[in-house]
């Protein structure tokens, strides 16, 4: 039998994840330096009782998110999806995500310890000082106007802006007798207590992913997954380094990189 390869390094996955034109409604901000705000998307599921989540802690609302503008008075109350949890963002201090769909479940599930899930978000440029989504401007070819860095996409784009880097990854024994297709909830509670999916009534996730809270969380600037020109344009990043052509909407879809292509996404998060 021949030895097992070493690996030639770490390989990532980047999954699609928060606020978006659907729900809630409108897109988080990108500043035109590049910051940006991560917005959860609405809870869409029906939850336990608080006393039955694994950690006593409330199903936060938009009213809970430290975020730099106001969210509309209608939203203030609706409960939020808080996945991925983020180290130091929303008042959270551990690394986790879960998901339900089995194709983002499906790339997941292949990442070992050292490896990296990545999250990308479709962000709207605007100005800094933003008054939040009841104050909108109107939207198309700001980019110019707002004196914002060169990378940006003029109105939309789809950007990274978060990394898990991988302690476990929890997924199900397809081969198993009797199998649900889930990942067993006693594990995962064990694993990620805090994560959303386990507040859920059913438990619903395919994959839950435990990473370095010490090594994850957001970064100090966006990374563009979209050209400067339109963010409909997949850039470089998508079409030469990633598992995915870039046509069609690619934006909606997860990305592989291979430990090469995953070196290069590195360096390009150390540089801002």
């Amino acid at each position: 039998m021949s030895p097992p390869r070493e690996r030639a390094g770490p390989r990532a996955v980047a999954v699609n994840v928060a606020a978006n034109t659907n729900q809630p409604g409108f897109r988080g901000p990108v500043y035109p330096d590049g910051s940006f705000a991560y917005v959860p998307i609405p809870e869409s599921a029906a939850t336990l009782p608080r006393e039955r989540f694994p950690v006593d802690e409330p199903l936060p609302t938009y009213a809970d998110l430290d975020l730099p503008f106001p969210v509309p008075a209608d939203l203030r109350e609706t409960p939020v999806h808080m996945d991925p949890e983020l180290p130091g963002v929303h008042g959270r201090d551990r690394a986790t995500y879960g998901d339900p769909h089995g194709v983002k479940a499906g790339r997941i599930v292949d990442l070992e310890p050292g490896d990296w899930l990545f999250f990308y978000a479709t962000l709207s440029l605007r100005p800094h000082g933003w008054a939040g989504p009841d104050e909108a401007p109107a939207e198309g070819g700001e980019r110019d106007a707002l004196d914002a860095d060169g990378d940006l996409a003029p109105d939309w784009g789809a950007y990274l802006f978060a990394g898990i880097r991988v302690d476990r990854v929890l997924a199900v024994d397809a081969s198993a007798s009797g199998s649900s297709g889930l990942v067993d909830r006693d594990a995962a509670a064990a694993l990620a207590p805090t994560n959303a999916h386990l507040k859920r009534d059913p438990f619903d996730a395919r994959v839950v992913v435990a990473g370095d809270p010490h090594a994850s969380g957001p970064f100090e600037r966006v990374v563009p997954l979209s050209s400067p020109e339109s963010g409909a344009d997949a850039s470089r990043l998508v079409t030469a380094l990633s598992s995915d052509s870039g046509k069609g909407p690619w934006w909606r879809r997860p990305l592989a990189f291979d430990a090469d292509a995953t070196a290069t996404l590195l360096d390009r998060i150390e540089r801002g």
